[in-house]
C-alpha cells in the first residue's frame, strides 16, 4: 500500500480540521462576534448628536467593540499554537511533518483566512446595524461614503494581523498563560506606558506599534497624530512576520 505523499495542501487541510474541531475555536469566534456586534449596537442606540462623540469617526464609533473582540481572537491565535503544546498533540503534528516549519505556516495561513473573513463580515454587519440607530444623527453614513468600506476592511486586517502576532507568541513561548500575559502586557499595556514619556521620538515610534497601527487602519478619516493607513498596514505586517520568524527558528533548533 502506497503512503500518501506529504504536500502543503494536505498540511493545510489538517490544520483546517484541527482548527474547527475544537470547542475553543467556536467559543472565541462567537465571543468576538458578540462583543463587536453588542458594543456596536450599544454605541448606536445610545448616541445623540449633541453628545461628546460627534467628532469621532463613524466607523470607529460603530466598531468600538473590535478592541474587545480582537482580544478574543488573539486568544484563539495563542490556542492554535500553544494549545497543541499544552495537550502534547504537537508531537504528532511534527512527526507527521518532519520539516516542521510547514506546520507553523499552515497554522498561520488557516488562522489568517478564517479570522479575516469572520472579522470583516462581523464588522460589516455591525456597521450596518449601528447605522439603523445612527441614520437620523450626524453620524449617519453608508458603505458608499468615501473611506467607509476601506476602513471596515482595514479594521478586519488589523485585528487579523494582531491575532497572527499572538499566534507567533504562542508558538514561541509554548504556554497559553505565558503567551496571553505577553500579549496583554507587551502589545496592549507597554505602548500606553511608553506614550506617557515626554519624548517626541517616542510618540512617533508608538504610532507604528500594533494596537495603534490597527486603530489607524480602522478609521475612514485620518486620525490626528496617527500613521497613514499604508504605513500602519506595513508596520502590522512586519510585526506579524517578526512574530512568526522567531518560532520558525526555534522549531528548527529545539527537539519538539
Amino acid at each position: 500500500m502506497t503512503t500518501p505523499a506529504l504536500t502543503h495542501a494536505r498540511v493545510l487541510r489538517s490544520e483546517w480540521h484541527k482548527l474547527w474541531t475544537v470547542r475553543s475555536t467556536w467559543t472565541t469566534v462567537l465571543t468576538s462576534a458578540a462583543l463587536l456586534l453588542g458594543v456596536g449596537i450599544l454605541m448606536g442606540a445610545t448616541y445623540t448628536s449633541d453628545g461628546g462623540d460627534s467628532d469621532v469617526d463613524t466607523v470607529v464609533l460603530s466598531l468600538y467593540g473590535s478592541q474587545l473582540g480582537g482580544i478574543a481572537l488573539a486568544v484563539l491565535g495563542i490556542l492554535v499554537t500553544a494549545g497543541e503544546y499544552a495537550t502534547g498533540m504537537i508531537r504528532a503534528s511534527l512527526t507527521a511533518v518532519p520539516r516542521r516549519t510547514p506546520v507553523l505556516w499552515a497554522k498561520a495561513a488557516v488562522y489568517t483566512a478564517t479570522v479575516f473573513a469572520v472579522s470583516f463580515l462581523t464588522a460589516l454587519l455591525t456597521f450596518l446595524t449601528a447605522q439603523v440607530f445612527l441614520s437620523d444623527t450626524d453620524q449617519a453614513a453608508s458603505l458608499t461614503d468615501h473611506g467607509v468600506l476601506t476602513a471596515i476592511a482595514g479594521n478586519a486586517a488589523g485585528v487579523t494581523l494582531l491575532g497572527v502576532l499572538a499566534l507567533g507568541l504562542g508558538a514561541t513561548l509554548r504556554s497559553v498563560p505565558g503567551a496571553i500575559g505577553a500579549f496583554v502586557g507587551g502589545v496592549l499595556i507597554v505602548p500606553e506606558i511608553l506614550g506617557m514619556l515626554p519624548y517626541e521620538a517616542m510618540d512617533t515610534a508608538i504610532r507604528y506599534f500594533p494596537t495603534q497601527a490597527t486603530g489607524a487602519l480602522g478609521s475612514a478619516t485620518p486620525l490626528p497624530g496617527a500613521a497613514s493607513p499604508g504605513a500602519a498596514l506595513l508596520a502590522l505586517i512586519l510585526w506579524a512576520a517578526a512574530g512568526l520568524v522567531v518560532p520558525a527558528w526555534l522549531l528548527k533548533r529545539r527537539d519538539v
